[in-house]
Formats: structure tokens, sequence, C-alpha cells
């Protein structure tokens, strides 16, 4: 996720700065004394101990929500609720992150780094707002930008923000304030320590020998002849692997096989809830039922939401080749209007898709306006509207007559987001529908060099409603596009199907009480055992599962050779059922060797003393003496770049 990415990729470089100036001295408590227990429901009430400073739970809590608030506004999309594997990586990310900012918090005290009033207000409210505050959405909209033009409007900050404060009725949910309070107090924050993590950056130091090592290095580049000779030339029963093999192999390489916490190791099996034939055939059917209703539908926004699983099936947007990327766009585009075309399988669903409408437009367009309100977004009169088309008119006629269109555009165009660009926009054809009919219109459907004054009525979408004076300045990559309905029936298994397969997950619970019954069974059944090693008592995920918590804590709370019976079957995601058996436990240090790590052990020492079989075996010999005995090709790489020490 977005947010997440951002801040692990700028606090881990943080980390290694902290590192390096003897700064990790801070001590988890929970971590060092009952393995997070009462991070994960012990009796404390501090989350964790970091150098000295407690971490309440309230406080722990209230940074999650922030920053799932974050996360959401990062998508665009602060109406969808996070999912379950997204919001275990944001509680991690938040043990992390409060780590930091403790230690690195002591630090910028004693330096003095701190935010100026006048930075968070800039960040907050100027022209250099923070992005967050740029892509600021609520209930799925953008709240900061201008309705005309889409774009964001500083001024728009502080006055929605007195508005709601000083008529709360217009906020009902009280909702809006406390997400923007969310926003702004992890700006405020954040800031500070971009400045910490400046000063690191800007404190690495090259030698000058270093950096001519790198640039001669980067220009030393080789051709290579080679020939590979492959380990399986030396049978498995050559080359024998003892315990005391293994175990100077693993001293060898502690850095490998030691671990700083105790580990555990999952197999499991899965029942997958997939959808049956009949099922599919269900599914299909429901959508060709559709085909006549739909060619016949005159409102197909009404149509598709109420017949469709996913609402945002239809859109005014024209869209291309390129922006409608279905592996049927070919297709469509050969179809004439109003033609219905499926069902087709995509994306775990049926589709019919209508061919709504087809024109050849550019992609992308350049335009300047000015413009001139009539009204603003509440219908408040600005100016008469005759009094606002004389006015547009006459800035057409001083622009024909020779007056400069930036100058005319900073002194009498009422869009504060264009004014410094000389009332420039580029929009894309995906953006068309957010404009006004008429704008669009006009821009995507002319012709470069044309000009007009055009009346917009964005009222019904709680917009302003004004003239503007346009030129169209250029389009681009125009070609054929088409505007797609379409209606989406997932394809899911029914009720039957489902409980069918979690009769089969509840029935091979029964009969497996043991692990030796459970791998008794998984032979006889013929079921697939997938294993899920080095599983830490904090760990949220399981690799191939997602978010799987609850799987993790039954892990850790049972013996090994446990096998799940003593709940009903694990439920992932509402895709599948998972049966658990606790296959091993890795304590805290040097990894033993066992049954669950033996094997690829034994590979990985095998395959080393191949390798030096395989050198002695060859040494001294031409290249096309070792491929001609070895049975292997003479082999070439060019612009190899070669590395000195």
């Amino acid at each position: 996720m977005a947010v997440i990415q951002k801040i692990r990729d700028r606090y881990g470089k943080i980390a290694g700065g902290i590192i390096a100036v003897s700064l990790v001295s801070f001590i988890i408590s929970d971590a060092l004394n009952g393995g997070l227990t009462n991070l994960f429901g012990g009796h404390s009430t501090d989350v964790m101990n970091v150098d000295g400073v407690k971490v309440s739970q309230k406080d722990y809590e209230t940074r999650v929500n922030e920053y799932t608030t974050l996360t959401k506004i990062y998508r665009l999309r602060d109406e969808q609720e996070v999912d379950e594997p997204t919001r275990n990586q944001i509680r991690e990310q938040v043990i992390q992150t409060m780590q930091f900012e403790i230690l690195a918090g002591k630090v910028c005290d004693k330096l003095g780094i701190t935010t100026t009033d006048k930075e968070k207000k800039d960040l907050i409210y100027g022209q250099g707002a923070h992005t967050l505050i740029r892509q600021f959405t609520y209930n799925g909209q953008p709240v900061f930008s201008d309705p005309n033009t889409k774009q964001f409007a500083f001024q728009n900050v502080e006055a929605i923000e007195k508005q709601l404060k000083k008529d709360p009725s217009q906020d009902p949910d009280g909702k809006f304030l406390e997400t923007f309070y969310q926003v702004k107090n992890y700006i405020e924050r954040e800031t500070r320590y971009e400045k910490f993590n400046a000063i690191f950056a800007n404190s690495v130091y090259m030698p000058n020998f270093v950096a001519m090592r790198e640039v001669k290095n980067k220009g030393m580049m080789a051709s290579l002849r080679y020939v590979k000779v492959p380990f399986n030339v030396i049978p498995d029963a050559e080359v024998k692997v003892t315990d005391e093999d293994i175990k100077q192999y693993i001293q060898k390489h502690k850095g490998i096989f030691e671990t700083d916490e105790e580990t555990r190791t999952l197999e499991y099996v899965v029942f997958d809830l997939s959808p049956s034939k009949e099922d599919t055939a269900r599914t299909v059917a429901s959508v060709e039922e559709l085909r006549t209703d739909f060619a016949n539908a005159k409102d197909n926004t009404v149509f598709c939401n109420s017949k469709t699983d996913d609402p945002a099936t239809y859109s005014e947007a024209f869209v291309t080749k390129k922006t409608f990327t279905s592996y049927v766009a070919d297709t469509l585009m050969k179809l004439p209007v109003n033609t219905i075309y499926g069902p087709y399988f995509e994306a775990n669903s049926y589709r019919l898709t209508k061919i709504v409408d087809k024109q050849t437009l550019p992609d992308s367009v350049k335009c300047r306006h000015i413009l001139i309100k009539v009204s603003d977004p509440g219908g408040k009169e600005v100016i008469a509207d005759s009094v606002a088309k004389k006015r547009a008119d006459s800035i057409m006629t001083a622009i024909a007559g020779g007056a400069s269109f930036d100058s005319v555009t900073v002194h009498m165009s009422d869009d504060g987001g264009s004014k410094d660009k000389g009332g420039e926009y580029w929009f894309n054809l995906l953006q068309r529908p957010g404009l006004s009919k008429a704008f669009g219109d006009f821009v995507f459907e002319g012709k470069v060099g044309d000009k007009k004054v055009i009346k917009a009525d964005n009222s019904k979408t709680g917009g302003y409603v004004g003239y503007h004076y346009i030129e169209v300045l250029e389009q681009k990559d125009i070609a054929p596009c088409m505007k797609l309905a379409t209606v989406i029936k997932t394809l899911r298994p029914s009720e039957t199907t489902t409980n069918t397969i979690y009769g089969n997950a509840t029935a091979f619970i029964a009969k497996s009480a043991t692990a030796k019954d459970f791998d008794a069974n998984v032979a006889k059944d013929k079921l697939s055992v997938r294993q899920a090693p080095n599983i830490k008592q904090s760990s949220y995920t399981i690799e191939g599962l997602g978010g799987a918590r609850e799987l993790i804590r039954w892990a850790y709370k049972h013996q090994v050779g446990d096998v799940s019976k003593d709940v009903a079957p694990f439920l992932i995601n509402g895709e599948k059922y998972v049966v658990l058996k606790l296959a091993g436990v890795m304590p805290k240090g040097l990894m033993p060797i066992n049954s669950l790590n033996r094997a690829q052990l034994e590979q990985r020492l095998r395959e080393e003393k191949k390798g030096d079989l395989i050198a002695k075996k060859y040494n001294g010999q031409s290249l096309e003496a070792i491929a001609q005995a070895s049975g292997q090709p003479l082999s070439t790489a060019d612009l190899c770049r070669l590395y000195t020490g």
C-alpha cells in the first residue's frame, strides 16, 4: 500500500542512520519479556516501552486509525474499507514507526529540529500544500479542488475548515473534520522527521578514490565464454553428506541460519471454495437473461447499477485500446454501436458489454480558458448572467484584437487554479466526464485553433455556473474510441457448493486427530500439503494465504504435532478453508538440524561438494575440452560489467 511503503522506505533509511550513531538503545519490553503478549492480549495497558518511553494502547490505536485514513486517501478511495491484510500491515508499521519517532525525536529535541508554525501553515493551507492535502477525498470525492477545473485550489482548505467549524451541521456525522485533522497531524509530525532524514542523507560522504573506482568499474566491460556443467553430472550417491558436515556448514554460515527469536513452521491443507460446473452454468444463464433488456435500456447508468455486481461499470468516458486493457478490446472496436457482446469471462466474472457510442477523438487535449462566474457552488449569484456573457464576449474580442491572453487571465479569470499558468490545462479522455458537457465537447470534439465562448452549468454537481472563453491549443493521439456499458456477474460458489467443500474440510479434520493421521489422510485423499516456515509470533501474514493472524495465534498455543482439530476449518478471505498441523518449532539462536530442514540443508551442501568435484575434474583444461568432455555447449555473454576490489 502506498502510504505504508512510502513510510517504510523513508524510515528504513533513517533507521540505518540511527544505528550508525548508536541510537538503538531502546527496549521493547513485550518483545523481550513474554513475546509480545501485552501487544496481542496481555494485561498491561501499554503496548510497548521504547528507551523508557511508554506507548499506551490508546495512543497506539489512535495512530492505527490515522494510518488507516492515510491509506484510504493514498488509494483515492476513502469510502472503501481497508481489508484485514492491509490493516495488519498498518499495525505492524505503526509499531516500527512509533519506535523510530521516540528515538529520533530525542535527537531532534537536542538538535532543535522542529517544524515552524509558518511551515505548518504552508503545508496545510498554502500553495505548497502537502500531497495528502492536494488529493484529500471524502466519500470518494475530491474536497479541495475547483469544481470546474477539477484542480486543487489551496484557498478552499482553510475556507472549508472554517465553514464547518462555524456550522457543524454541514458535517452531520462529524467525520470530515476528524479525518482532516488526522491528515493534518500526520503531515505536521512527518515534516520534522523529513528534516532529520535529510541530515543523514546529506552527510553521506564518498571519498574521491571510491568515486573514481565506481566510475572505472562501470566502464569496464567484457565478453565472456563459459561452459555450464550441471550438478547432475555427478550422481547424488557419489556425494555423502553427514550430520557433522551439516553442523559445520551451519556454523560457517551463522548469518544465514541464526535467528533472534523463536519461529514456528506450519503444514496445512487447503480446501478451495471453487465454483462448480453448475455454479458456472447458472451464472452464465443469469447474464444471458439480461441481454434483451440491456439492449433496450434507455438509461445505461440505471440499468448497470441495478443489474451488475460492480456498480462502477458504466461511465460517460470514452476509452481507447490503450486505456481499455481487456482482452476483448480489439473485438469490441470492430463491432457497431448498440451491439451487445458476451457473455465472456474476465476477472472471475461473466460479462455483457454494450457498445454505447463510437467516435474518433484525441487521447488528450491542451487548452486555455478564462472563467467568468455567474454563481458559486452554493448557488449564490456572483454577477448577473447577462453581465457575465457580455464580459466573456468582450474578452474574446480583446484577445482577437491583440490583447495578451496571460495578462487578461491574471486580471479577469475567476479560476484561481490556472491564473499563474495562463489559464492552461491538459485533460485526458478519461477526465472528460468530470468536465461540464459544453466544455468537454468543445475541447475534445473541436479542432486545434478553435476559439469560443461557452456556458458551463455545473450546479447539479455542486459546482459553479459561468462562462468560459476557451481556445484549443493541442490535441494528441487522435484515434478510434468507444463508450462502453458492462453488466458483471461475479462467479461465486453457491451455498450448496460451499457446504460441500466445508463438509470435506470438517471430514478431513475428524479423521486427522494426530500428525500421523494427518499425513496418512493427505496421502490417501491425494491432497497437497503446503508449508509455512519461519512464522514469528508477531507475524500477521502467511505466504500463500495473506492475512492469517488467527492461524498464527493457533500455532503459538499448540505443540509440535498438533492438528487444528479443536477448531472449525479456518476460513481465509472467504476463498478457502484451511486445516493446520504444527510441524516444528525453531528456537531462538542457531538453527538445529531436524526433519523439516535436513533435506534442504543436505541438498545445498551436496551441491557445494559437487561444485568442488566438478572444478577439480576439469581443472587446467580448455573450455573447448570441458565442453566436449561434459557434453555441454560453449556459450558466450557479451557486455558483462567487471568490478575490481
